[in-house]
């Protein structure tokens, strides 16, 4: 059964065929991943840096920064970028 694969899978997909993102994203492959969901996420719902760095409590810096892979999240960071979003936080170890 193939499931259908969301904007944020489909963007990857395509962003993985530059050698030098996916040499990056192999390396610092799920600190990328979740800035780069973060990102799909907010250009989504059409909200700026600033507008999410408000809800957040954050600078659109700290934003920017998360965005770019730049920052390592708290879990507490991360739960408040889930809320956001109307968002379910999940992490696993498999």
């Amino acid at each position: 059964m193939n499931k259908k694969l969301n904007s944020y899978e489909l963007d990857l997909q395509k962003d993985l065929r530059d050698s030098e993102f996916k040499k990056y994203f192999n390396e610092y492959g799920k600190q990328l991943e979740t800035a780069y969901r973060i990102l799909s996420l907010r250009k989504n719902k059409k909200m700026n840096q600033e507008t999410l760095a408000k809800k957040l409590g954050t600078s659109q810096a700290a934003v920017a920064r998360m965005e770019a892979g730049n920052q390592n999240f708290s879990l507490k960071m991360l739960s408040k970028i889930a809320d956001v979003f109307g968002k379910k936080l999940k992490i696993s170890f498999e």
